[in-house]
């Protein structure tokens, strides 16, 4: 077989995957892909710290106010092209090729920024680190899917994004004390916060050299021997950690028919979400512009609504992000586990209409000024519970409902809408209601908590059921199709590919 086609196979390796029992060597792909989120949250929040103490004469570093502005768009930027360019990428070259290469292009601008002396360097190293995160985000949530049981898919992959709140509050907590001028000088302590993060980030790496590439990414490709090869490797592991002999798994549903392919053209990954799942395209655009608003809606302006309306100290004010972070990270924590057996449908639903209806109930007792610090902080922390658990399941609905070949790719792009949509227009939209005053602020909170709730109700009719389902249920691969189709293939039974897999020609 000629062309971009390399042959027909059949596999039972994705049924093998998820009848896997949770062992040591799931935990090592927990650590070794999920642990970059909580970079990614020291990283935003560090920056946002310390934003004030790079204007101030003596930071090192001869920047403006106005140009702190311009840096996090180049940030932003960053994160959305490096998504669709690494998640291309991703889906092109294998899964583990791309999440080595992001997260050191992340290391690299990190370690770079803290060597900043003029805005010119600060914004191309915010250029570059916002790739490699964008990148990650690509990367990684494609990797984990497809390594991580059907059974515990959904409660992982949400804890795993909820984690980025972990390194919010240790962010907030150490610029706390890094910005301490009793410790560290002006121009030292913020180059001490970037490099702190790189230091993590290498920790990250050498675990991220023991994770393998995508079995499903390579049977598909062409490369039917190294993934049997992985799977038995994986398989032995499991057995040696939880001293159990595996079931078989040779039934003939357990069996997918791929036709591989050595690649997939971008027009055709475009019109897999646009032509083979509308809805599915509606519902992934409807989750991520709901959770951008609403995370935009208070994340952009609680500093501000504290020192300026709640009247609480510019010193003080960060300490209040520690608890919005702990009520974030909880949400997915104590609800992940729902979403893979109340359903997605329900879940989700619920989460973001939940959030909604509890932001609009906030902003009408802010807007009447029933509120202290205190006790708005703590509404905050009721609507980002639901809100977090939400915006989780919006990464893991886009990476779990389009087929393989196109996954790291929808995930690219939503995100990319996501953070362009929540990065540039929520920041100009918000920056303007909190010039004119706590009524227009409660607009913003009006306008967040409506396009969650009606993203929720989009999900009520569009969500999918892929709780405990196989990916494959979910969506058949491309090349499955592709297999389907091929009316004119002759099976050569007596010639199988490892003992999972039987090759077609």
């Amino acid at each position: 077989m000629s062309g971009i086609h390399t042959g027909t196979i059949k596999t039972n390796i994705p049924a093998r995957m998820d009848r896997l029992p949770w062992s040591r060597w799931h935990w090592l792909v927990v650590i070794g892909l999920g642990t970059v989120w909580i970079l990614d949250g020291l990283e935003v929040t560090i920056v946002g710290s310390i934003a004030s103490r790079l204007t101030e004469k003596g930071s090192g570093i001869s920047i403006t106010e106005s140009q702190i502005g311009i840096a996090a768009g180049v940030y932003v930027a960053g994160a959305c092209l490096g998504a669709l360019f690494f998640g291309y990428l991703t889906d092109r070259l294998g899964r583990k090729k791309l999440f080595m290469v992001t997260l050191a292009v992340y290391l690299t601008a990190t370690v770079l920024t803290a060597f900043s002396r003029n805005p010119m360097w600060f914004f191309v190293c915010r250029f570059f680190t916002g790739a490699g995160v964008g990148g990650e985000y690509a990367a990684i949530n494609s990797a984990i899917d497809e390594l991580i049981p059907a059974r515990v898919r959904g409660r992982v992959d949400l804890i795993i994004n909820g984690s980025f709140w972990l390194g919010t509050a240790f962010g907030a907590a150490l610029s706390v004390f890094l910005l301490n001028e009793n410790y560290f000088a002006k121009d030292v302590g913020w180059r001490i916060a970037f490099g702190l993060g790189a230091i993590l980030g290498i920790g990250i790496l050498f675990v991220r050299k023991n994770v393998p590439e995508s079995p499903r990414w390579l049977f598909i490709h062409g490369r039917e021997k190294g993934a049997e090869r992985i799977v038995r490797d994986i398989e032995s592991q499991v057995e040696d950690s939880t001293d159990e002999r595996l079931p078989e798994a040779e039934d003939d549903d357990d069996y997918l028919t791929i036709r591989q392919r050595k690649r997939i053209g971008f027009g055709e990954i475009a019109r897999t979400a646009w032509q083979l799942y509308p809805k599915r395209f509606v519902l992934g655009l409807s989750l991520f512009i709901g959770q951008a608003f609403l995370y935009n809606a208070v994340f952009f302006t609680f500093a501000l609504v504290l020192t300026k309306i709640m009247k609480v100290g510019d010193s003080t004010a960060p300490w209040y992000l520690i608890p919005l972070a702990i009520g974030n990270f909880l949400g997915p924590l104590l609800l992940g586990h729902l979403f893979d057996t109340v359903g997605r449908r329900v879940m989700i639903t619920a989460t973001y209409v939940g959030s909604g209806l509890l932001l609009v109930l906030t902003g009408v007792l802010f807007d009447n000024g029933s509120l202290s610090a205190n006790t708005l902080t703590l509404m905050w922390c009721l609507v980002f519970f639901f809100a977090s658990a939400g915006a989780s399941a919006a990464y893991l609905t886009v990476s779990e409902i389009f087929p393989m070949e196109t996954r790291a790719m929808a995930i690219a792009f939503f995100y990319a809408v996501g953070t362009g949509l929540g990065g540039i227009i929520g920041p100009i939209l918000f920056g303007k209601f909190i010039e004119q005053g706590r009524h227009q602020v409660v607009v913003g909170y009006y306008i967040g908590a409506t396009l969650m709730i009606l993203a929720g109700l989009v999900a009520l009719f569009l969500a999918v059921n892929a709780e405990k389902q196989s990916l494959e249920d979910v969506a058949e691969p491309l090349t499955a199709q592709d297999a389907e189709q091929d009316d004119d293939r002759e099976y050569a039974g007596s010639s199988p590919v490892g003992s999972s897999m039987r090759r077609y020609h």
